[in-house]
């Protein structure tokens, strides 16, 4: 009789081993899963209204708004500048500039400055309208750039920029910018 109560409290202890194993093995597997949800799931951050409504940031990408209120700001940041504040100007470019796109940028900028500073020669931009090519991250603004010279409108032309960027986690930044040169019209006989 002893040897049968034994044989049954081990069987019985075996039980509960075998399911103590099973339940770890279901809870390791319900936190693997969520770890895997945790880090594929997008991540937003909802920023108050700027202009018109909520903006929200996404990591699965970026919304038009928040890619044409960038452009917005980012043309006349670029495009707007004067003699006394070519320091100021080039320091805040590069602020919104990608890390693997600032030497060049900021060897670009240091032309400009060194051929405005000391001058009286200073712009602003009137932007007219903005095309957002948010699949390929990029951005077109035409509008009318002024060049003043002392206190006199020099020229008043209109133009068109193009932005291109890079967004990386929730973080749009500026890898490359510069004038559309205007298509050149066939004229002639073909």
């Amino acid at each position: 009789m002893e040897f049968s109560y034994q044989h049954a409290q081990s069987q019985r202890i075996l039980r509960q081993r075998n399911m103590l194993g099973v339940t770890a093995l279901v809870l390791a597997g319900i936190v693997a899963l969520l770890l895997l949800f945790s880090v594929t799931r997008s991540r937003e951050i909802v920023l108050q209204p700027v202009l018109r409504s909520p903006l929200t940031l996404s990591s699965a990408g970026v919304s038009r708004e928040y890619l044409e209120l960038m452009t917005r700001d980012t043309a006349i940041l670029t495009l707007d500048r004067s003699p006394g504040s070519l320091d100021y100007w080039m320091k805040s470019v590069l602020e919104i500039v990608s890390p693997r796109a600032q030497g060049k940028i900021k060897a670009d900028l240091l032309e400009i400055v060194n051929e405005q500073r000391g001058s009286s020669i200073s712009q602003y931009f009137q932007i007219q309208s903005m095309e957002i090519d948010t699949a390929n991250l990029r951005s077109t603004v035409t509008g009318k750039l002024n060049t003043v010279v002392g206190q006199k409108v020099v020229s008043s032309d209109i133009r068109t920029f193009q932005f291109s960027w890079e967004y990386s986690g929730l973080s749009l930044k500026l890898i490359g910018f510069g004038m559309v040169q205007p298509e050149k019209k066939k004229g002639g006989l073909s």
